[in-house]
């Protein structure tokens, strides 16, 4: 005990320290204990060990108890040592390692509830923005004085403002990806809020032709509106990405979104079946918790025909990862017109030929533009003739791994997908209609 208290002295005999400073320089030691208490009570111990000392005629204690009163902002050593006709100044500086900053915990915390207000959350975390040079200060009196039991400013503020927004909102403080983080700048008095997105999955349907997936900002003008894209800044009115995420934004109260899907299809096929799975990332949500069956007839009311949605819930960023990392098989339904009939014979070959075949498929002419020109290897699962329209017109269901083009594996795209229906039926091949009937990927 009279280690530490020596410590404690020596301290203030060199430094203005505030009960919290000097708390938190022993901060492990008294479990139970705030660091203001942890500083007061040894500046009460100090008081009457120099009280005693001072009544035995000590010359030293008088020197620390001046110390105590002016660099320990303690008020019965100032009133016993103005009753023996010594008088104290008042610090100009204040405390040394926080300059006042935790005397103000209180207009932080509030400053920060005033920030929180209309955001929904159940779990937050405060983090505090310092002065390097604060830190290092502290750093340094750490290493000078052996402080073994000691911690840090920011960890102290941010308990301590984290312990006020808890008991004002009964929301709990959470380490590992809070609701909201709430950045403190002490000294300017900012408040930076950092808001977690919420992620809503679900599966789509794209029910006509001519939508692309994703909105296509007019390359011309950079979105900024020109005569090719009729002054709206994007090429095609609205995609499945606006008409879902547009009124699941509004819902949460967010300030955009991010959408993630499970692929793509081409703007001219349809997405039928089951749909393809999808992920909704609101940012900034300022609600956390809507009636999810509510949101999705939402969707679908406002989407007009165009997509459904289906099977809406709750997610959260490593479902997004699973689900792009996932190479999911697709279904697909393609109408392909030949330039000459076939016969059934043919069509029988056809489907032995490149069902379990291995394509060996270049990036398509048509994307070349925008893909890296590179070979992929995808395999064909089963390919069937499911329906003749006539001579030369038949109706195929296809069902590959993802990332297969299959408008290519029709065409043959000048050789660079082989083998392809074109190259083994030896008659040219185009594909009338495309449509994805089925995205096998369980668990989205």
């Amino acid at each position: 005990m009279e280690d530490l208290l020596g410590k404690a002295m020596e301290l203030l005999r060199h430094f203005p320290l505030c009960d919290a400073c000097l708390g938190r320089q022993f901060a492990m030691l008294g479990y139970g204990l705030s660091n203001a208490e942890r500083g007061r009570g040894l500046k009460t111990a100090l008081f009457l060990l120099l009280d005693q000392k001072l009544k035995s005629g000590s010359k030293e204690a008088l020197n620390d108890m001046r110390a105590l009163a002016e660099n320990g902002f303690f008020e019965p050593a100032r009133q016993l040592l103005a009753k023996i006709g010594v008088e104290i100044p008042e610090s100009p500086e204040g405390c040394f390692l926080c300059r006042g900053i935790m005397e103000r915990v209180d207009e932080l915390a509030g400053k920060a509830l005033e920030a929180l207000s209309g955001y929904e959350f159940s779990t937050f975390l405060v983090g505090i923005r310092l002065p390097a040079e604060m830190e290092e200060r502290e750093d340094q009196l750490r290493a000078q004085y052996g402080l073994e039991h000691s911690e840090g400013l920011r960890n102290e503020l941010s308990r301590e403002v984290g312990k006020r927004i808890a008991r004002a909102t009964g929301k709990q403080v959470k380490y590992r990806k809070p609701d909201i983080t709430i950045i403190v700048e002490p000294f300017t008095g900012l408040i930076e809020l950092r808001v977690s997105p919420v992620f809503i999955a679900g599966r789509y349907r794209k029910l006509v032709r001519g939508i692309p997936q994703a909105k296509w900002v007019c390359t011309r003008c950079g979105g900024r509106g020109c005569p090719r894209c009729n002054w709206q800044g994007k090429l095609y009115p609205t995609s499945v990405s606006e008409l879902i995420t547009e009124p699941i934004v509004e819902a949460f109260g967010g300030e955009g979104a991010a959408f993630h899907a499970a692929g793509r299809e081409d703007v001219d096929a349809r997405m039928l079946g089951r749909g393809r799975p999808f992920v909704v990332e609101v940012k900034r949500p300022r609600k956390r918790e809507v009636d999810l069956k509510a949101l999705e007839a939402l969707v679908n009311e406002r989407a007009r025909g165009m997509v459904s949605v289906s099977g809406l819930k709750y997610v959260d960023r490593a479902f997004v990862r699973r689900m792009k990392a996932r190479e999911a098989e697709k279904v697909y339904e393609v109408l392909v017109e030949f330039d000459r009939a076939v016969s059934d014979g043919e069509l029988k070959a056809l489907e032995e030929a490149l069902s379990g075949a291995l394509i060996r498929q270049r990036t398509p002419t048509r994307v070349l533009h925008r893909r890296a020109d590179k070979l992929r290897l995808k395999k064909v699962r089963e390919l069937r003739a499911i329906e003749r329209l006539g001579p030369c017109v038949v109706r195929f269901r296809i069902t590959c791994d993802g990332g297969l083009y299959v408008k290519e594996l029709v065409t043959g795209d000048g050789g660079r997908t082989t083998p392809s229906i074109s190259e083994l039926i030896r008659a040219h091949a185009r594909p009338l209609e495309l449509d994805v009937v089925d995205v096998l990927m369980e668990g989205v």
